[in-house]
């Protein structure tokens, strides 16, 4: 990736906030691997739009209460066909935004279902007491769909700072709605899997460790259960970028990532092995690079979108695109949409 380029992307592309980025590529040439290329694509990734009823500090997609682009059906329709060619996606992980808020979220997950995909639902918790989401619980149980809710810590202090006065409450409230269902509980095929990031500019701790913390600490105050804790590093993009600028801790927080580089956690990243897609149908590497509009690899000067491709395995085995954000994911124990990498 060129010089200008890598100045850039870190924080959208703002006026006045370009500046040199350490390079990743560089990383990996100075630990002996090769650039980053795609293995086969086995999970699919899905934003189907960026409203949202919630504002979080963090979000990396900057989506809120105002936010209007969704997802369209002819879109959402080339999706299922393009997921229902391919004998090697096994994961449609969908997300937002608020991914339930999206007019066409259950007849994707009804269609995904229906070919034998697993669906993922990343769901913020507090969706499923809006109006007009009383059985949205219900539906997700019914589908066999597998929740990742937001829970970044479990303090009501902590996680009302960072995602609104009242979310702790209302997000306890519907975690014991979902156990009512059958997630996270012993027995139950259902999964309730639970994700923390940093409140600041610092690594998560110890995957394991934390996630026994938050397993007594929710069992014993709450009478909540889930299956697992995810680890997930803040991307120095976006709103939680433009947070750290307004802090002064933007140089400090990249120093971090750099600094502790983990050339163990490349093998397992995220990008490796899947494809993510835009509301408006566009393909990229990553969550990330979407955000920051950082075309596929392979076709930087006309990107790609679920239109112009025939199959999604003709992405298999393509170079992918890298920028300094990168480093939030190989810092440390790694992070990904699945946890930490190690």
């Amino acid at each position: 990736m060129t010089e200008q380029v890598q100045r850039l992307r870190v924080l959208g592309g703002g006026a006045g906030l370009e500046r040199p980025e350490p390079s990743f590529e560089r990383a990996l040439e100075s630990n002996g691997l090769p650039r980053l290329e795609r293995g086969r694509v086995t999970t699919l990734q899905i934003n189907v739009g960026k409203r949202c009823n919630q504002a979080c500090h963090h979000c990396h997609v900057e989506a809120g209460p105002l936010r209007t682009e969704v997802m369209e059906e002819r879109t959402a329709r080339r999706l299922v066909e393009l997921a229902a060619e391919s004998e090697v996606i096994d994961t449609v992980d969908i997300t937002g935004g608020a991914p339930e808020l999206n007019p066409h979220f259950r007849w994707l997950v009804r269609s995904m279902r229906s070919q034998g995909k697993r669906v993922i639902d990343r769901c913020n918790l507090t969706i499923l007491q809006e109006p007009g989401m009383e059985d949205l619980g219900e539906f997700l149980a019914s589908h066999g769909v597998s929740v990742v809710a937001s829970l970044p810590c479990y303090g009501r202090d902590n996680v009302d700072k960072q995602r609104g006065k009242g979310v702790f409450d209302r997000s306890i409230q519907a975690l014991q709605q979902l156990n009512a269902l059958g997630y996270g509980v012993a027995g139950s095929e259902l999964t309730l899997d639970l994700v923390y990031n940093p409140g600041g500019a610092f690594l998560p701790p110890a995957e394991d460790q934390l996630q026994e913390q938050y397993r007594h600490q929710l069992r014993e105050l709450c009478g909540v259960e889930f299956n697992n804790l995810f680890t997930i590093t803040n991307m120095p993009i976006k709103r939680f970028a433009h947070a750290l600028d307004r802090d002064g801790e933007y140089a400090q927080y990249m120093s971090l990532l750099v600094n502790h580089f983990n050339p163990a956690t490349v093998d397992g990243l995220m990008c490796r092995s899947q494809v993510s897609v835009g509301f408006d149908g566009a393909l990229y590497d990553c969550d990330f690079n979407q955000m920051l509009e950082i075309p596929l690899s392979r076709a930087p000067r006309r990107p790609e979108t679920i239109w112009t491709i025939e199959r999604l395995a003709s992405l298999d085995h393509s170079p992918i695109a890298t920028a300094s954000h990168c480093f939030g994911c190989t810092a440390g124990a790694g992070s990904s949409c699945g946890g930490a990498l190690q």
